[in-house]
C-alpha cells in the first residue's frame, strides 16, 4: 500500500521514534538498577505461568471498583490483540497482497473488530469518568502532598494517553472500513467484520481512488501515532504495561506482605538503616513507581486517608516517578520527606497493608513508609515523642506496657495454666503476647482462652516470667535496635525449648513469630487461637451447649490476621459453631478496614484528620445494625472498645475466645 518513499520514511522514522524510547527506557533501567539490591531473575521463571494468566484475566484489577475495571480490561485485551493487528498491517504495507487467508483469517478478522469496538467503548467510558464526572478518587485531596507537575500532569498525560490510543484504534477502524467499501464496490463483502462494515455502509458511493487514499491516510494516522508516541512512552503512566508485569515477576518472594527486611545491627559495616533517600530504597521500590497507574486505588482503602488525613500512598508512588524523571538517571539525595511523603504521613501509617493489598501492579508503599520510619528513628531520632513510654518499656521490661516480668503471670491467677518450667514438653506452647497479660480488656481473652484449653485437655504450657515482647511494635515504629535484641533473646528462648506447635490470640505475635523470626534463625510452626479453636470444635474436644441466636454479629478481621496472613475461613467457621446472627461488614476478609492500633499507633495520638479510624470503623458496625462487634486481636478489643465508649454506642467488643467460652458453659 505505501509507496517506495513512504516505506523508506516510515521505515526511517520508526527507527528514531525506537531509538528515542531504547534511550528512555534505559535511563529507567539504569534509574531503578541503582536502587538497593539486585532482582532474582530465577523468580521470574518459577512465577511465568501465573503471571500470564493474572495479565490475561487481569485478575488483580477487578478485585476493586468492578465496572471500571470491566471497561479497562476491555482497552487491554484489546490493546494486547492490536500488538498482533499492527504487526500484519505493516507487513501488508510493505508487501501488497499479503492477507491471512482461510478460516483463521476470518476468526482474526472477527476478533479485531469486536476489540476494536471494545477498546472503543471502554475508552469513551474511561474518558468520560475522568474528564467529565471527575470522581474525587481519581485525585488526592489539597493537603496532600503531591509533586507540584503532579497535580496537572496526571490529568494531561491521561489526555495524552487517551487521546493516542482513541487515534490509533479510531484510524485503523476507519481505514479497515474505507477497505471493506472499497471491496463491496468489487463485490466482495466481508461479513467477518460486522462493525467495520456497517461503516463502510457511508462511503458506497465514494470513488475507488478516495476510498484508497482515505485507507492511506488512515494507516498513517494508526501507525504514525505509534512513533510520535513511542518517545513519550517512558514518561507516561503507560510505561505500566511494562513494569507491572515485571513487578509480578521479580518482587522478592515474602512470607507475607508485612514481612520486613533482616538487617543486622551488629553489623559495623552498615552505615544506613532504613531509608532516608531515593538510593536508600530497593530496586523494587524505585520500580513500584514506575509500575504505578495512579488510579489512586491505594488511597481509597488507606485507613489514614479515608479518615481525613494527609497520608496517601498514591501520592507517595506519584512524588517519587516525578522526582526520577526530572533527575536524569542519577538518584538525588534530597530527603524523601522533603519531597515524597512529609513526616506527619510517615507516622499516620497504621502498616496494615491494605495499600499493598488492593494494588493491581503491586506496588507496595507501605513498605516505603515503614523503611523511611527506620531512617526516621534509627539515623535522626525523629519520632513522635509519645512512642517513647513504649520504647522504654521494651528496652527496660521487654514489654511496651513496662510491666515488670515478676508479674507477668498475674492475669492467671485462679486459673490452671501450666508454665513451661512445670510441663517441658507440651503438646501446644502458648504465646501469650504484653496485651493479654497485661491489659485488663485483653486479658479477658487470656482467661478465656485458658479455659477452653483446659476444657479441652489440650497439653499446653506459656513461657511464664521468661516470655518478652516479640518486638513488632518496635518494628514498625522504625526502633529495629529494639526489635533485634527481643527476636534474638526469645529465638534464644523457644529453640532451646523447640516447640511442636505455637499459638497466639495475638496477630502481631503470630505475624512476627510466623514471618519474621525466621531471618534470626527460628522457624516454628504458629497458628492464631481461632485456627485451634477450630481445630478442637472438629475433633469434638470443645462441645457447645449454649446457644447464641439472640446475639447479632459480625467479625472484625484484624488486618494482620486476614489481609497479611490469609486466616480468615476459621474464625467465621468457629463463630458459626456458636450460632450467632452473623453478617458480614461492608469491608471484610482482605478487604477488612482497619481498627487503627496497628503500626504501632496504639503507642501515639492518632495524627491529625476528620475522625479517629475506630471511630469510623465501630460507625461501620453500627450502621449494620449488629449489637456485637467480635475480634480476633487484643489491639483491635482494647481500640474497638475505647471507640465504642467514645460515642456511646451499645455495640459490645468481645474477642471469639469469650464467645465460644460462654457457649461451653
Amino acid at each position: 500500500m505505501l509507496t517506495t518513499a513512504e516505506k523508506i520514511i516510515f521505515a526511517i522514522l520508526t527507527f528514531i521514534s525506537l531509538l528515542a524510547f531504547i534511550l528512555s527506557f534505559r535511563r529507567i533501567i539504569r534509574v531503578i538498577g541503582a536502587g538497593q539490591d539486585k532482582p532474582d531473575w530465577n523468580l521470574a521463571i518459577q512465577r511465568l505461568a501465573k503471571v500470564l494468566a493474572q495479565i490475561i484475566t487481569f485478575q488483580p484489577v477487578f478485585r476493586f471498583r468492578f465496572w471500571s475495571s470491566l471497561f479497562h480490561a476491555l482497552v487491554g485485551w484489546g490493546f494486547g490483540f492490536y500488538i498482533l493487528v499492527n504487526l500484519f498491517e505493516v507487513t501488508k504495507a510493505y508487501f501488497p497482497g499479503f492477507e491471512i487467508m482461510g478460516k483463521i483469517g476470518d476468526i482474526y478478522h472477527l476478533l479485531a473488530d469486536l476489540l476494536t469496538v471494545a477498546v472503543l467503548i471502554g475508552m469513551i467510558f474511561l474518558v468520560l469518568r475522568r474528564f467529565a464526572f471527575q470522581p474525587a478518587n481519581l485525585s488526592t485531596r489539597d493537603m496532600t502532598l503531591l509533586h507540584p507537575k503532579a497535580r496537572t500532569g496526571i490529568l494531561r498525560d491521561s489526555a495524552i494517553v487517551a487521546g493516542f490510543i482513541l487515534l490509533h484504534i479510531g484510524a485503523r477502524m476507519v481505514g479497515e472500513s474505507f477497505r471493506l467499501a472499497y471491496d463491496s464496490q468489487m463485490g466482495h463483502i466481508d461479513t467477518w467484520q460486522p462493525f467495520a462494515l456497517a461503516l463502510s455502509r457511508l462511503w458506497l458511493k465514494w470513488t475507488a481512488s478516495s476510498l484508497v487514499a482515505g485507507e492511506h491516510i488512515s494507516f498513517w494516522l494508526s501507525l504514525g501515532s505509534i512513533l510520535a508516541f513511542l518517545p513519550y512512552f517512558p514518561y507516561s503512566k503507560h510505561i505500566h504495561l511494562l513494569f507491572a508485569p515485571l513487578n509480578f515477576l521479580l518482587k522478592p518472594g515474602r512470607k507475607s506482605m508485612g514481612e520486613m527486611a533482616y538487617i543486622n545491627i551488629d553489623d559495623q559495616s552498615v552505615e544506613q538503616f532504613g531509608a532516608s533517600t531515593l538510593k536508600d530504597l530497593g530496586w523494587e521500590q524505585l520500580m513500584d513507581s514506575f509500575a504505578c497507574i495512579m488510579c489512586f486505588r491505594c488511597q481509597e482503602v488507606c485507613p489514614a486517608y479515608e479518615t481525613g488525613k494527609i497520608l496517601s500512598p498514591a501520592a507517595l508512588e506519584i512524588n517519587k516517578r516525578y522526582s526520577l524523571n526530572s533527575t536524569g538517571a542519577i538518584l538525588p539525595d534530597n530527603r524523601l520527606t522533603d519531597f515524597a511523603i512529609p513526616p506527619e504521613a510517615v507516622w499516620a501509617c497504621t502498616a496494615c497493608g491494605a495499600c499493598v493489598d488492593i494494588c493491581p501492579v503491586n506496588n507496595e508503599p507501605m513498605r516505603d513508609i515503614l523503611a523511611i520510619r527506620r531512617g526516621l528513628t534509627m539515623m535522626e531520632n525523629a519520632f513522635p515523642r509519645q512512642l517513647e513510654t513504649a520504647f522504654r518499656g521494651m528496652e527496660r521490661t521487654a514489654n511496651p506496657w513496662g510491666v515488670p516480668a515478676s508479674e507477668r503471670m498475674k492475669w492467671a491467677e485462679g486459673l490452671s495454666v501450666p508454665t513451661i518450667k512445670h510441663n517441658p514438653a507440651p503438646d501446644v506452647l502458648w504465646w501469650v503476647g504484653c496485651a493479654p497479660a497485661t491489659d485488663p480488656r485483653a486479658q479477658k481473652t487470656a482467661r478465656a482462652f485458658a479455659g477452653l484449653l483446659n476444657v479441652a485437655g489440650v497439653n499446653f504450657a506459656v513461657l511464664g516470667q521468661s516470655e518478652r515482647c516479640t518486638g513488632d511494635a518496635a518494628r514498625r515504629a522504625g526502633r529495629e535496635d529494639i526489635f533485634f535484641g527481643l527476636a534474638h533473646s526469645n529465638v534464644e528462648i523457644l529453640n532451646k525449648i523447640m516447640p511442636k506447635r505455637i499459638v497466639t490470640t495475638c496477630p502481631h505475635c503470630l505475624h512476627t513469630l510466623k514471618n519474621e523470626y525466621p531471618a534470626f534463625g527460628g522457624n516454628y510452626e504458629v497458628i492464631h487461637h481461632s485456627q485451634l479453636i477450630s481445630e478442637l470444635l472438629l475433633m469434638g474436644k470443645l462441645k457447645l451447649s449454649v446457644t447464641n441466636k439472640q446475639v447479632s454479629a459480625a467479625f472484625h478481621d484484624p488486618c494482620f490476621l486476614g489481609r497479611q496472613n490469609g486466616i480468615i475461613s476459621d474464625p467465621r467457621m468457629v463463630l458459626q459453631q456458636a450460632q450467632l446472627q452473623m453478617i458480614e461488614l461492608s469491608r471484610h476478609g482482605r478487604k477488612s478496614f482497619c481498627c487503627g492500633g496497628g503500626g504501632a499507633q496504639i503507642w501515639k495520638e492518632e495524627e491529625h484528620g476528620a475522625e479517629r479510624i475506630s471511630a469510623n470503623r465501630i460507625n461501620e458496625a453500627l450502621s449494620s445494625g449488629i449489637n456485637t462487634l467480635v475480634v480476633g486481636c487484643p489491639f483491635c478489643q482494647i481500640v474497638l472498645s475505647d471507640a465504642s465508649k467514645d460515642i456511646k454506642t451499645p455495640v459490645q467488643v468481645v474477642d471469639l475466645a469469650e464467645i465460644i467460652e460462654v457457649a461451653t458453659k
